[in-house]
């Protein structure tokens, strides 16, 4: 699905052409897992694989929405916004107008169709790709003024307010502030911003996608942050003057181990060694030192598997047999968890033997085809001309 198709398929469903479309891209996230909701670090940059969103304001009060990926289609009174359990793509734009509306956005009907490249519980914020497009859209269309971080802000509270995602800001702040060719380090603390230009060369970055889809409202992402959330309430308790792991250092975490329920010390380990990897991932990349950069990337995969508890056999397979592949500098389970894709770093000339081997030993194994996918670091969030 691409722009000119949506466009297409707008006027076809709607029998006009649409005031505007927008472009918002899916995300990687080179290392920094779990750490944006803990007010840490995290290394994401924006990737071609897109969502196309196309709207368009009606005569009447009704919101009419269709999703080409799915071939569904919901209609709704625009005055009574409702969760929709049938539907569930539609939840992630109800939940943005939502938002505006409590910024005083006057209710009026709309027309709606998106579509995408973005695979689907994969682990690249598709998600957040339509709520940020839909942010942008209703920002446009409606001449409300919002900058681009207040846009983020916006479509993270449409996640954790009308969608029950208590997700972090990461997602949302690549989707929007990608740059082509670089990754963004975000401090989720602040938000303030540092871009680092990602070598290419003679190396690829390119995901693995293990076909096992997540679904974070049901899976246990929102426990883990309730834990870290708990073990914050441990060490506060025990005197640091702390409001989130990011302000704990390795050392004061384990010193006070017998403190903390054994499940809880686990998570909060493998947040606060996530903050320093992605500190020293930045150093990595400006040194050019890809082998130490890819050495981290398994080095978070084991601690998402044994401390985090978030990997799945399928990913956990993946990664172990792309480490063992000659070229392979690194390789880790990316994304909220429970599946999705693996992100490896490679080099490139030895990347089709890697396809091979991992899709047959794949295949073998579990008897679900292995797809990948090449990463390419593109532009944030574009409105168009269709």
């Amino acid at each position: 699905m691409q722009q000119a198709s949506i466009a297409t398929l707008y006027q076809q469903q709607f029998n006009t052409r649409p005031a505007l479309l927008v472009q918002a891209p899916g995300r990687i996230n080179l290392i920094g897992e779990h750490t944006d909701y803990n007010a840490g670090f995290v290394l994401p940059g924006a990737i071609q694989q897109s969502i196309w969103l196309a709207i368009g304001l009606r005569e009447d009060n009704q919101l009419h929405c269709y999703a080409a990926d799915w071939k569904e289609f919901i209609q709704l009174d625009a005055e009574a916004l409702s969760f929709q359990k049938e539907t569930s793509w539609a939840n992630y734009l109800l939940g943005v107008l939502q938002e505006f509306r409590l910024l005083g956005l006057p209710t009026t009907g709309l027309n709606i169709a998106f579509g995408g490249n973005i695979p689907t519980g994969a682990g690249l914020s598709s998600s957040a790709a339509l709520v940020s497009a839909m942010a942008v859209a209703l920002n446009t269309l409606f001449q409300q003024g919002k900058s681009r971080l207040e846009l983020a802000q916006l479509a993270q509270r449409a996640e954790n307010n009308f969608v029950g995602t208590q997700c972090g800001i990461m997602d949302m702040f690549a989707s929007l502030f990608g740059k082509a060719g670089q990754v963004l380090q975000l401090d989720c603390r602040d938000l303030s911003v540092r871009y680092f230009s990602v070598p290419q060369g003679p190396y690829s970055w390119v995901l693995l996608d293990s076909g096992v889809q997540h679904r974070l409202v049901e899976s246990e992402y929102n426990t883990r942050r309730a834990e870290c959330e708990a073990g914050v309430a441990y060490l506060q308790g025990d005197g640091l003057q702390i409001t989130s792991l990011r302000e704990v250092a390795r050392e004061a975490l384990i010193d006070r181990s017998s403190l903390l329920p054994e499940t809880v010390f686990r998570r909060c380990l493998f947040v606060v060694e996530e903050i320093e990897r992605v500190q020293l991932a930045c150093q990595l990349l400006e040194e050019g030192q890809l082998t130490e950069f890819g050495r981290l990337l398994t080095e978070c995969h084991r601690g998402l598997d044994s401390l985090y508890e978030v990997c799945v056999p399928e990913t956990n397979f993946l990664v172990e047999q792309a480490i063992c592949q000659a070229g392979v500098l690194g390789a880790r389970q990316m994304g909220g968890g429970f599946g999705g894709c693996v992100l490896c770093l490679v080099q490139t000339d030895t990347l089709p033997e890697l396809i091979h081997s991992l899709s047959t030993a794949y295949l073998s194994t579990f008897g679900i085809p292995m797809v990948h996918y090449p990463v390419q670091l593109s532009e944030g969030v574009r409105v168009l001309n269709d």
